[in-house]
């Protein structure tokens, strides 16, 4: 099985997270996002990563590579089976941040290119996101339970991505639940095996 990956996107980093916790074996290409590979371009046209060939199938989707590979493998229950009423929160949760909060980075991360408004009102915008997920950890550890599950995988690396634009506010930021969740992960032996440089 190959990965097409890219570092520090955070698509292929969530697929990757969850290819490591599955304990898939994965070989991971990086790609040169200037010079995509042709054997990438032949499996996927629209050339974007993360891309999974999984020998039987091409996945295109980050989401579609985590399920994939929680589907082989999931000794921690991120999928939440035990707790469906959890699990369908994830989705929601999954979604928003795939949209709503991703538009929003986009934004706050490339503020020059949106000059209609400032840097700081596309961080106030975000905020509302991080006040309900600040909630949601004053009530366990993880997002929906006491262990981490799928939507915190897939959460953490667009977390990571704004919590980077301006790391002093965000250090300082009335958080501190959201702060210690990000600092966790970004600890953890998982996502520093994820992060290590490829060629």
């Amino acid at each position: 099985m190959i990965l097409y990956s890219f570092r520090r996107c955070p698509w292929a980093m969530r697929a990757r997270l969850a290819l490591r916790y599955a304990g898939c074996d994965v070989e991971i290409r990086e790609v040169s996002l200037k010079h995509k590979p042709a054997e990438l371009l032949a499996l996927s046209p629209k050339g974007t990563v993360p891309v999974l060939d999984t020998g039987t199938g091409v996945l295109e989707e980050s989401l579609d590579i985590m399920r994939w590979a929680l589907d082989r493998h999931d000794p921690q229950d991120w999928r939440l089976l035990d707790d469906p009423p959890a699990a369908a929160r994830a989705e929601v949760l999954i979604a928003r941040n795939d949209t709503d909060f991703k538009a929003q980075v986009n934004r706050y991360k490339y503020a020059e290119r949106y000059p209609e408004h400032s840097r700081e009102h596309y961080r106030r915008q975000a905020e509302t996101w991080l006040a309900e997920l600040e909630g949601l950890l004053a009530q366990r550890p993880f997002l929906l339970a006491d262990h981490p599950s799928l939507a915190d995988a897939a959460l953490m690396p667009l977390l990571r991505q704004f919590a980077g634009v301006e790391p002093q506010w965000f250090a300082e930021a009335a958080y501190p639940r959201l702060r210690r969740w990000l600092q966790g992960w970004l600890a953890s032996e998982l996502f520093t095996a994820i992060m290590a440089k490829q060629p």
